[in-house]
């Protein structure tokens, strides 16, 4: 198992990829402090991880606080006395519009949860991983900050702030033993996605065959195997690497 007995946070544990990380990283032998400021949410995902047979406690938290990503932190060492991995997964996508008239308020929100909402949370474990002598943080981001789309400019420009953050703590954490990589997620099939391609009716199929056909692997990435770069990055198979960005979109970032 890639991750056996580490001791893993997940952020945003919401449909889609962030419950895929929890499920998937549990299933790797890790240790999972499922977070989401749903209760019942982790809940339900902690029963399944525990259903079986992996380790996970539900703790709900906004990142947005900085009280509430501490007290996540605490709970992880209460529970099992260290902290491995923390995967920063909780984002805020505003409404698509462009940069031109984009709203402030929801653009100083993407930026309060991508971007200063993963940095709460790493200042809330890296006194932990600092004493233990290591570990691994491991930042969500977006394809968005590699390819400008229509209509995506507040959440990349949140999500680019995200991808300076890993490289200024990879410099900054120098000889501590704590990594910290960014993956670079595109179009990926999972519920939000689903959700997205059943509305359009008639037209989802079409949607969906179009899409694929634009991305070098032929498909459209499904967010379960995405997470399988995250869990390599917080293994110690990528003991070597800090303040890397990994594309994990099947291609989608060198195709025109």
């Amino acid at each position: 198992m890639l991750l056996k007995d580490k001791v893993v946070i997940v952020t945003g544990a919401g449909p889609g990829m962030g419950q895929a990380t929890c499920r998937g990283a549990a299933a790797e032998g890790a240790r999972v402090v499922v977070s989401a400021r749903s209760r019942d949410a982790i809940e339900a995902i902690v029963a399944d991880i525990a259903g079986k047979g992996g380790e996970a406690i539900a703790v709900p938290c906004d990142v947005s606080d900085t009280d509430q990503c501490q007290a996540l932190a605490k709970a992880a060492i209460d529970q099992w006395g260290r902290i491995d991995g923390l995967v920063n997964s909780a984002y805020f996508h505003p409404d698509w519009m462009n940069l031109e008239t984009h709203s402030i308020d929801q653009l100083l929100q993407a930026f309060n949860v991508n971007a200063a909402g993963a940095l709460r949370m790493a200042q809330s474990v890296i006194p932990a991983m600092r004493e233990a002598g290591g570990g691994s943080i491991v930042n969500v981001s977006t394809l968005a900050t590699r390819k400008p789309m229509p209509g995506e400019g507040g959440y990349a420009m949140a999500k680019a702030a995200l991808n300076q953050l890993t490289r200024q703590l990879a410099v900054e954490l120098s000889g501590t033993g704590i990594r910290v990589n960014t993956t670079l997620m595109g179009w990926m099939m999972g519920a939000p996605l689903e959700g997205y391609i059943g509305s359009l009716g008639d037209q989802g199929d079409a949607f969906r065959a179009q899409r694929a056909s634009e991305i070098p692997v032929g498909h459209i990435p499904p967010d379960a195997d995405c997470a399988k770069a995250i869990y390599f990055l917080l293994s110690d198979y990528a003991s070597e690497i800090t303040g890397a960005a990994l594309d994990v979109n099947g291609g989608d970032w060198v195709a025109p």
